[in-house]
């Protein structure tokens, strides 16, 4: 199997949860994203403490979308900026 393939499992705690997570990243590439999740979480629910924790974890997923879609768009504008003043 190739080095770039290898999958590595990795146990992670958000919200008070473990979950075991699997992917070709890094196990300190996937602590990093689980604690980020788990920040957001926890912002999120400073300020919506009636939520239960499917409901908490659904905005925050359309949170961190919203958020992923900005930068995309963000990148995007810079990039063809960019291919602009190549020409």
């Amino acid at each position: 199997m190739a080095e770039e393939n290898k999958r590595e499992r990795t146990i992670v705690e958000i919200f008070g949860q473990k979950y075991t997570v699997m992917g070709t990243e890094t196990s300190s590439h996937i602590r990093s994203v689980a604690a980020m999740v788990d920040e957001k979480m926890r912002d999120i629910q400073q300020y919506n403490a009636v939520l239960d924790t499917k409901q908490l974890a659904v905005l925050t997923a359309v949170n961190i979308m919203n958020e992923y879609l900005k930068t995309k768009e963000e990148l995007e504008k810079l990039q063809q900026q960019i291919r602009k003043e190549d020409r």
